[in-house]
Formats: C-alpha cells, sequence, structure tokens
C-alpha cells in the first residue's frame, strides 16, 4: 500500500465484515437444471437412484452361458453342447439360467456341433444388479455439478438435475477498468451462479443509484467507484437506495471494498482495479455464493510453506501461492501483480491478527486451478 492512496475514515475488520453479510443469508430456492445447463452449478438433495442395471447384463460381446456346465473344458479337451449357446452384445440382459459370458474365441462351431475350449466362472463378463449405480444412492448436496456426475445422470436416466443458482448481478460503473468487471463475471459463473451484468449510465451518484435500485438479484456486486476520490459515487448511491454497512475492509488488496444491503439483498462494492477487486472477490463474495448455494466448505490443500510469510498487523493480507513440489512457493503478498496471479496455482488470506507465518508452516490454501 502506498502512502499516496486515500482510505476510507475507518477499516472494519475482514471478519466482521464477512459475518455482517453472512447475518441471517440464506441458502436460494432450489430449481431443476437440465443437465448440460447444470454443469458448474451446487447439487441439491436428490432422490435417491433406483440400480443401474436394472438386472443382469453383458460386459461384452460373447456368448452367455452357465458356468457349472464348463467345467473341464479347454483346448486340450474341448466340451461339446448340449443347446447351441446365445450371442450378446455388451449392455444386452443375460438369458435365463446363465450366469457368464465367454469370449468368441472360446467356443468352436462347426455345422451342428458346439464346443467351449475354456471354463467360465459365475459373473464373469457380466455386470450385476447395481453394478453401474447401486440401489439408493444420491447425488451429494452442497457439491458442484461436474461432468463425470452428469454420466452419471444421464445412466440413470435423468434428464434433469436440482440445483441451487444464485441470481448475482453485476453493475459496472463507466470510466472504471473493464477487465475487473469482467473478471468478476466470468468468477461469479465459474461459480456456478446466474450471472447478469449491467452499466450505470454515468458514475454520479443518481445515476449509480438508479441502476442498483432497478436491479434484483440474490447478490448485488458493483464494480468500480468505491474509493473516496472526487469522482468515486459508488457509496453514496448505495447509501441513497439501501444501506452501507461498511466502508473499508481492513484488507490488502481490498481496503476500499464496501459491503451494504438493498432492502434483504446483500451488496458488496469492489475497487475496480483488478488485484482490489481479486482480493475482496476471494474473501467476501464467493463465501456469500457459497451460503447462498448450499455448497459445502471449499476444499483447501494443506503444504508447507517454503519461505516465510511476513504480513502487517491488524490488515488480512491475501497471498499468492504456487505449488512447488510439496510445498507452497509465495509469489505475492498485498500487492497482487497480473504476472503473479496468472502463475498463482492458490490463494489463502493471512489473518489480521498474525504478523505471517515461517518458513516451513504447513497452511491450507484455496485452489485457483482445478
Amino acid at each position: 500500500m502506498t502512502s499516496t492512496q486515500r482510505l476510507p475514515a475507518s477499516l472494519t475488520p475482514l471478519d466482521v465484515a464477512l459475518a455482517a453479510l453472512l447475518r441471517g443469508l440464506e441458502p436460494v430456492k432450489a430449481i431443476a437444471l437440465p443437465l448440460r445447463e447444470a454443469l458448474g452449478c451446487v447439487t441439491a438433495e436428490m432422490p435417491p437412484l433406483k440400480a443401474i442395471p436394472a438386472h443382469e447384463v453383458a460386459a461384452a460381446d460373447g456368448f452367455a452361458l452357465r458356468a457349472r456346465d464348463l467345467v473341464g473344458a479347454s483346448s486340450y479337451t474341448p466340451l461339446p453342447l448340449v443347446n447351441a449357446p446365445v450371442w450378446v452384445e455388451a449392455g444386452d440382459r443375460i438369458p435365463v439360467g446363465c450366469d457368464c459370458v465367454v469370449d468368441a474365441d472360446a467356443v468352436e462351431q462347426a455345422g451342428s456341433i458346439t464346443q467351449v475350449l475354456a471354463e467360465a466362472i459365475p459373473g464373469q463378463g457380466v455386470r450385476r444388479v447395481g453394478g453401474e449405480i447401486a440401489e439408493g444412492f444420491a447425488t451429494a448436496p452442497g457439491v458442484r455439478f461436474r461432468p463425470l456426475d452428469g454420466l452419471v445422470a444421464q445412466a440413470a436416466g435423468l434428464e434433469e438435475i436440482w440445483v441451487r443458482r444464485p441470481r448475482v448481478r453485476i453493475v459496472n460503473i463507466p470510466a472504471t477498468a473493464g477487465e475487473s468487471a469482467l473478471l468478476v463475471r466470468e468468477s461469479a459463473s465459474a461459480a456456478g451462479a446466474d450471472v447478469v451484468a449491467v452499466d450505470a449510465t454515468s458514475r454520479d451518484a443518481a445515476a449509480i443509484a438508479e441502476t442498483l435500485d432497478t436491479t434484483s438479484g440474490d447478490l448485488l456486486i458493483t464494480v468500480g467507484g468505491s474509493g473516496v476520490g472526487r469522482s468515486d459515487a459508488t457509496i453514496a448511491a448505495l447509501a441513497q437506495c439501501g444501506e452501507v454497512v461498511a466502508h473499508g475492509i481492513a484488507l490488502q488488496p481490498g481496503h476500499t471494498t464496501a459491503i451494504g444491503r438493498i432492502r434483504h439483498t446483500p451488496v458488496i462494492a469492489l475497487s475496480g482495479v483488478p488485484d482490489r477487486a481479486l482480493g475482496a472477490w476471494w474473501s467476501l463474495a464467493l463465501p456469500v455464493l457459497d451460503r447462498l448455494s448450499g455448497r459445502q466448505l471449499r476444499q483447501t490443500l494443506t503444504l508447507p510453506l517454503a519461505r516465510k510469510i511476513a504480513s502487517s498487523v491488524g490488515i488480512a493480507e491475501i497471498v499468492l501461492l504456487a505449488r512447488d513440489g510439496d510445498a507452497w512457493m509465495p509469489l505475492a503478498v498485498g500487492d497482487l501483480p497480473l504476472q503473479a496471479v496468472a502463475r498463482a496455482d492458490a490463494w489463502l488470506a493471512v489473518p489480521g491478527g498474525s504478523e505471517g507465518f515461517a518458513a516451513g508452516t504447513p497452511v491450507g490454501a484455496y485452489m485457483l486451478r482445478e
């Protein structure tokens, strides 16, 4: 932080600001979406599935037989069959009385005579009932719906999946860095939100307030104009149509962030500067989205630090990390150059009450890459 940067009159601790945002917030109502549209969204409760397959089927192409009828069969002592075997394709239902499928080269047919050249065991080449999906299996709630989950849903014959998809509305303030708004929009979409971005007609408080007042969603985010400069009017606009809970967060980068509410909708006012927007997005907006979507705790990866992290007491600082073998290598602390953002594998926030972490300290970091 440079000495020329103007700060809000006071800074609210990050944990206090986050608690204020989350207070009274409940997960949004679950909706049913087509499988493709649900990808990336957070799953809701689903009824248990029926067993797949519902009956025994062939796991491969071959002849359906009964294993006990093949005892002693080999290439040296072919075993003649009384009845011609039934040929099945992978996925076909196993005929009644059969319990195995043998390869085509294990059966020799010459005219009306059929001989088996190998033994088999019960279940060989057969997919049992529930072999793909066990009876009663249910998609776990509170996790991202991935393409692999879609494969399971398709196998179960589902066309829709129940998810929680918060509506995030992004208001971009003109004459600010447009890449920040785009970054926030893409990040919100990646988190499984239904995202709509709009532009305020101008930077003055009245125009911004009008846009805020006519924009509805489960989470409202503004990008730009959150500072204390002469042309920064976002906070004044929020005060006109809602409530400013806190302006100035003890967070680096992201100290000019503000939080508030318009009616019952939480509002987060982000800086138009990319690293400041990212710092507040990770530490404030993502936890709100997790609460709204009912997502379970985000997974962290814990590794020892390859180098110490020094942090200022009283300010929560965002740290970018790159994985270096079995350790975390700090790339940037507090000030996040775009080059470091592009290289980072994960991030963590050093609490405001900490001076940092010594080299070798195990730390849990949130992954930026799948």
